[in-house]
């Protein structure tokens, strides 16, 4: 990836690895915006997306860029999300427009994502990193203990929960498992690691292959 023209990065993760926050700091120390899922589930709802009202915005020359881009100010500056929409979409057109979404966003501009999908939706875009953030199980429960102040079995129940949804959710609409390492270019495991410490990490990988 070559971070001096128009690129993707795509963060899969598993939860409690640390890996949304490894995103939003590896978006920052690029100087380049960061979108997940919630940002793009926030947009959604404000603006009734899908993937044809998406291109008939574009098809009528509305300012969807500069809309989008000032709602999504709303959102990373706020700390409620303000949905005004109530949209809708059936599992088979949400997925298909968080993938429009993202491909939106990456067309328009160098960005960081982090989400199920972008490492599918990405993985034939031209300049991209797709990169997987795990950790031992151990790492994980501590982890969303102190983050969500639950116990050791309620940490494993969301853990447990959280793993089985993302992998069914990706094996659902991709032949595919998000396990399959061959999906990325970068793994890595946060288990000795800061987050700081895995930014470090893929800034010396990618300037090493730029």
């Amino acid at each position: 990836m070559n971070k001096n023209e128009k690129f993707v990065i795509a963060i899969n993760r598993e939860v409690g690895s640390g890996g949304r926050t490894v995103g939003r700091k590896l978006a920052e120390k690029l100087g380049v915006k960061y979108y997940d899922k919630a940002i793009v589930e926030g947009l959604t709802q404000k603006f009734g997306l899908s993937v044809e009202r998406i291109e008939e915005i574009k098809a009528q020359k509305k300012s969807w860029w500069a809309d989008l881009n000032t709602y999504y100010n709303t959102l990373v500056n706020s700390a409620s999300q303000p949905f005004e929409v109530d949209v809708l979409l059936d599992n088979q057109s949400m997925y298909d427009t968080e993938k429009h979404i993202y491909q939106e966003l990456a067309a328009h501009e160098s960005c960081v994502v982090a989400g199920r999908t972008g490492f599918m939706v990405f993985r034939e875009w031209p300049n991209h990193l797709n990169i997987f953030i795990q950790a031992s199980m151990e790492h994980r429960i501590q982890r969303i203990m102190r983050r969500k102040n639950v116990t050791e079995q309620e940490a494993r129940d969301i853990i447990a929960k959280l793993d089985v949804d993302r992998e069914t959710y990706i094996q659902k609409y991709e032949d595919t498992s998000r396990y399959d390492t061959r999906n990325y270019q970068l793994v890595i495991s946060m288990d000795d690691l800061s987050e700081d410490d895995a930014v470090n990490v893929i800034m010396a990988y990618i300037n090493n292959k730029g």
